[in-house]
């Protein structure tokens, strides 16, 4: 574990050594990733919307076994059950709570009261001024170049944006993999930075080999973004597959997007009245149509081919545009080691003001 350290809010706030979050990947970070991320002394976060709730309870019991330090769970807000969600990470003790979408004043103030840290993820000014007014105690901040779904802003102008905003701390999302990254990041006023794919791309990482070397032969303009997955942005490798989700006409896809709802209900054991909940959630939180709602099936189950059954061939794979720099895979440990060591030298290089 690196003895370079960078006291920030974020550290002090969720008592972490380095002001480094990984990032709540579905289907990617799963115990063994958020507890080696821990253990270097980061913020590792559990992503909980591809489990069930009986597999979360289950995954943050392992990550508990394999770590000491502290940890988050990131839980989608408008699901049926984020309520009992909640429970559990109230009940196991779980340090922080991140969500991908804002939470309700009521979610949060649950929450809180019972100690747990409530850091949002946001893609807008606006955003993040609602969540912090409601009581939020950081935002996550994520720009454009960020992978998943995305906006339009860059980080650079998306971040200045929400750290004027509000008097929280705000952590740097999208486009960051390195100690320089991080030193840009706290100058533009953050208080740590946040990174999926760069964390993805370590051999702590459980998505299988063939998957990580399609990331790591990717450059920068393999790195695409497509509304033909889900119906909303999505920033992904461009594949063979992508491309035919472009070329599908509206019937495909909405065909394809039923058969995979009907896989994700057999793999969450989700029955179709809360599957429908869910839609319903979804469709008023982003003023989305009905056949985006279906779209969205398309999600879970595309990652899924990839991130975890390696199928390169028949999976999507959400990615930030950091991967055509990304050439290695060091273990988590390395790579916080090497982020803080770089931040390091890269302060001590700046010239000094006259």
């Amino acid at each position: 574990m690196s003895d370079v350290t960078l006291a920030t809010p974020l550290t002090a706030l969720v008592g972490v050594r380095h002001p480094v979050v990984q990032t709540g990947m579905g289907w990617v970070a799963g115990p063994r990733l958020v507890s080696a991320t821990a253990n270097a002394g980061a913020l590792g976060i559990l992503a909980s919307a591809t489990m069930t709730v009986d597999q979360l309870r289950s995954a943050v019991r392992e990550v508990k076994s394999r770590t000491d330090a502290p940890f988050g769970v990131n839980l989608r807000a408008d699901a049926g059950d984020a309520a009992e969600r909640a429970r559990i990470i109230i009940d196991e003790g779980v340090r922080v709570a991140s969500f991908a979408l804002a939470p309700s004043r009521e979610l949060i103030a649950r929450l809180k009261d019972a100690g747990v840290v409530v850091i949002p993820s946001i893609g807008a000014r606006r955003h993040a001024e609602k969540v912090a007014a409601w009581g939020a105690d950081a935002v996550i901040v994520q720009g454009g170049e960020g992978g998943g779904h995305t906006g339009s802003v860059a980080t650079t102008v998306l971040l200045p944006q929400v750290v004027d905003a509000v008097d929280i701390p705000v952590v740097a999302a999208g486009g960051f993999h390195d100690g320089r990254g991080l030193v840009a990041a706290l100058a533009y006023g953050a208080a740590g930075v946040a990174m999926g794919t760069r964390f993805l791309l370590t051999s702590d990482s459980t998505v299988p080999d063939a998957v990580k070397a399609r990331y790591l032969a990717a450059a920068v303009g393999d790195v695409t973004v497509t509304t033909k997955v889900d119906g909303l942005p999505h920033r992904m490798l461009r594949t063979e597959l992508v491309d035919a989700l472009e070329r599908a006409g509206r019937a495909a896809s909405l065909l394809r997007a039923v058969r995979h709802a009907r896989a994700f209900r057999r793999e969450s054991g989700m029955g179709w009245s809360r599957m429908v909940r869910d839609g319903l959630a979804m469709k008023h939180g982003k003023d989305l149509t009905w056949s985006q709602v279906l779209l969205a099936a398309n999600t879970p189950m595309l990652l899924k081919a990839s991130m975890v059954d390696g199928r390169t061939d028949l999976g999507v794979m959400a990615s930030g545009q950091v991967a055509g720099l990304i050439d290695d895979l060091p273990s988590c440990a390395e790579l916080v080691d090497r982020v803080m060591t770089e931040a390091l030298a890269t302060l001590r290089a700046l010239p000094a003001a006259r």
